[in-house]
């Protein structure tokens, strides 16, 4: 370690290389017995969980295969697997995936490019953090640089009663089978006028979770605690989950013999078909629930007031 003073300034400075990487800075000190000290700290502080004989350096492309293995053991959300699994696979495409971990910057991460829009490209940076924090955890490198996100623009237009009509007809032209069509539309209506998450909530729906007699849809699990609530149906919402019960007192409202769980799991598809039939761009809007879209559909004669004001704590 060198210490040392520069011609313009009164403190000591401060220069050593930890394991390849160079630190040089200013120890804030004027007294070289502090000095000595303050430089000392920085020393032991950027050695710290590294190892003092260091091994072959760590790819990030190694460590990949590492962490996709905690993602697949770990207590995450099944929707978290997913986009660490979609980031990972961006990352895999880069230059970052064949550089060391501890020369991986915030510098770095920011002349990476990935292919779609800023939240394809959010993706692949949140992966890289979890990655690189997971790294820090298991004593490869010292501390985890930060990472910027990048700026993120909103969709261009709501799914109002326009687009709705718009979207149908955009499903019609597809060549599906009607009770694709119907299972479409039904997903569409309970989106706009319910707001449920789908894959949380909205697939997971039950019929002993309805309760026809206050016109409510209890919601035992969601993403956060206040989740868990109560939601008003509204009138052609009350029909149409009447209609999909028929007979049946207790199952999946959208049961899928294809699927592991039981129940629908992803309309991605149908929904790409219909949106470019439709005639819109793919970032004007995308499946997800309409949060204030679904309010209006609640302002409706009848409606249980408790379950609205919930409704809008929760949204």
């Amino acid at each position: 370690m060198k210490l040392f003073r520069k011609a313009k300034s009164k403190f000591y400075w401060y220069d050593f290389t930890v394991r390849g990487r160079r630190y040089r800075g200013s120890t804030q000190e004027t007294k070289s017995v502090r000095a000595v000290k303050a430089a000392s700290l920085k020393l032991a502080s950027a050695m710290e969980n590294t190892d003092p004989l260091p091994s072959r350096p760590t790819a990030l492309n190694d460590l990949g295969d590492r962490f996709l293995d905690w993602v697949d053991g770990g207590r995450l959300e099944e929707m978290t697997k997913k986009l660490y699994r979609n980031g990972w696979r961006l990352l895999k495409a880069t230059l970052a995936a064949d550089m060391r971990v501890d020369h991986v910057t915030g510098d770095c991460t920011e002349q990476l490019k990935f292919p779609g829009s800023a939240a394809n490209a959010n993706c692949a940076l949140r992966t890289l953090r979890r990655i690189l924090h997971k790294a820090e955890e298991w004593e490869m490198i010292g501390h985890a640089p930060k990472i910027k996100m990048m700026k993120e623009h909103g969709r261009h237009l709501r799914l109002d009663d326009d687009a709705e009509k718009r979207l149908f007809e955009g499903a019609k032209a597809c060549t599906w089978r009607r009770r694709t069509f119907e299972l479409f539309r039904d997903i569409v209506i309970l989106m706009r006028d319910t707001g449920m998450r789908n894959q949380r909530e909205l697939y997971r729906m039950r019929i002993e979770d309805l309760d026809w007699g206050n016109r409510v849809i209890f919601v035992p699990d969601s993403k956060t605690p206040e989740g868990r609530r109560l939601v008003p149906m509204s009138r052609r919402v009350f029909e149409l989950l009447r209609a999909r019960r028929g007979t049946r007192t207790e199952g999946w409202v959208f049961p899928s013999k294809r699927s592991a769980s039981g129940h629908l799991c992803s309309i991605d598809r149908l929904f790409r078909e219909a949106r470019q039939q439709a005639g819109f761009r793919k970032n004007w809007f995308s499946i997800v629930p309409v949060m204030t879209t679904a309010l209006g559909s609640l302002c409706e004669p009848g409606t249980w007031l408790l379950s609205c004001a919930q409704w809008v704590i929760e949204t």
